[in-house]
């Protein structure tokens, strides 16, 4: 597995004009051989490819447990896979809260995905109010168990560590705060997994820009990021990739 990943999560943004930022995104992929993933609206997943291809993966931003059925706006895995995706983002803290979504309803889509050749990035991340309450390391500890299922794939898992009260704010934890959570989700991952864990991505997610992604990428076990809105625009994603590419 790739030892960097700078990944952008285009959420519920982007209509076919927006396909014009991909290209300049793909080169800087090429120019600094960091692994670039975008995630876009389903809408424009299989449009995506001939812009991006080969040098950005793309990925799905959610997907149903189910392999098909009388789902109605739902996505299987496999509709992703087969429109072009190698991943998919699951249990984003806004999938959590504005949908509901359980740990364990995590953990059934990321065995959905892995099944069909996806690569999971699994999110985690307190509120402010469990941050406020020390609540932090339980907090994640108890999603980290809970998302995974049983018969995980770590060669194909990805973990994005996303504090609720950083994403689309502003506001960005501190070095320390992400190198603890950083150094627990490591730890996690190595008694979960052995000597495998040591080699997933944790990327880390939260209101990072051009201006502090390289501080951020400084920290250790952090492999990158998961962008939000600084993912939508080129000129503002690009830096940010050059700045995985010189950590």
């Amino acid at each position: 597995m790739a030892a960097k990943l700078a990944a952008g999560n285009w959420k519920m943004n982007g209509t076919a004009a927006s396909l014009r930022e991909v290209a300049a995104i793909a080169q800087a992929a090429e120019d600094t051989g960091v692994p670039v993933l975008l995630c876009p609206p389903a809408t424009l997943l299989s449009r995506m490819s001939d812009a991006a291809r080969p040098s950005v993966m793309l990925g799905g931003q959610d997907c149903h447990a189910a392999a098909r059925g009388a789902h109605t706006g739902d996505l299987s895995a496999e509709m992703l896979a087969d429109a072009g995706a190698t991943h998919v983002i699951l249990g984003h803290s806004e999938r959590r809260a504005d949908h509901g979504e359980t740990s364990a309803e995590v953990a059934a889509k990321c065995a959905a995905a892995q099944g069909v050749g996806l690569i999971c990035v699994v999110c985690l991340g307190e509120t402010l109010a469990q941050r406020e309450a020390g609540q932090t390391r339980a907090v994640v500890s108890e999603q980290f168990t809970g998302s995974l299922p049983a018969d995980c794939d770590p060669l194909a898992l990805v973990i994005a560590y996303e504090p609720v009260w950083a994403i689309g704010t502003g506001k960005v934890a501190t070095t320390g705060e992400i190198g603890q959570v950083h150094a627990d989700l490591r730890a996690a991952l190595i008694a979960r997994f052995g000597d495998r864990g040591a080699g997933v991505l944790i990327l880390y997610g939260g209101s990072v820009k051009a201006v502090n992604a390289a501080e951020i990428f400084a920290v250790a076990d952090v492999d990158g990021a998961l962008v939000g809105g600084a993912s939508l625009k080129a000129a503002d994603f690009v830096p940010i990739v050059q700045a995985l590419a010189a950590s």
